[in-house]
């Protein structure tokens, strides 16, 4: 038997932070307009955690370049193969691209953007009105985007364990301390 040649752990800590995070975000979004009457309570926990995922997603985007992810099964379908490396560039553009929409949505809105207490995050857009609907709805549709490509990344890692059964899941899934192995050396 052999062993899947996993991420390093600092990549599945993060990658799992990150999931938790985004799938927090999407449903407090979701309830900030579903449940008008705790809007303000949410906004507060919501833009403080879109600056951490931006800055996770800048931490995660320099881990993966210095760590690259291991290699697919060679057996994988060119098609497959291609979607896994395109819905990874979709995911991490929507990583930054979803909390710098919003970002700049508080920013053309005149709303300040606060992280916790006095610590403020400056605008990066004039204060604009027409502006604001323009990148507010911008950050709905991108969040809207980031969940269907969630969706779409869980729905692959569900097929790889249980489907396929090829040790792409467990590439990113091993919680216990790994070693990265070549395919072809046995576990002892």
């Amino acid at each position: 038997m052999t062993a899947p040649i996993v991420f390093p752990a600092a990549s599945r800590i993060l990658h799992w932070l990150m999931a938790a995070m985004i799938l927090t975000m999407l449903f407090i979004g979701v309830g900030m307009v579903t449940f008008p009457e705790n809007y303000h309570w949410m906004l507060a926990v919501h833009r403080p955690l879109g600056a951490a995922i931006l800055v996770l997603a800048a931490l995660r985007l320099l881990n993966r370049l210095f760590n690259p992810p291991p290699a697919l099964p060679p057996d994988m379908p060119g098609l497959m193969r291609a979607l896994a490396h395109a819905s990874h560039i979709v995911l991490y553009v929507l990583m930054f691209a979803v909390p710098l929409a919003g970002w700049a949505a508080l920013s053309a809105g005149g709303y300040p953007i606060v992280l916790y207490g006095s610590l403020r995050l400056p605008p990066i857009l004039p204060h604009s009105a027409p502006l604001y609907a323009v990148v507010h709805t911008a950050h709905v549709v991108l969040a809207l985007l980031l969940f269907a490509t969630f969706l779409a990344h869980l729905g692959a890692a569900l097929a790889h364990a249980l489907v396929f059964r090829d040790g792409v899941f467990e590439q990113m899934s091993a919680f216990r301390a790994a070693t990265r192995r070549h395919r072809d050396t046995p576990v002892q």
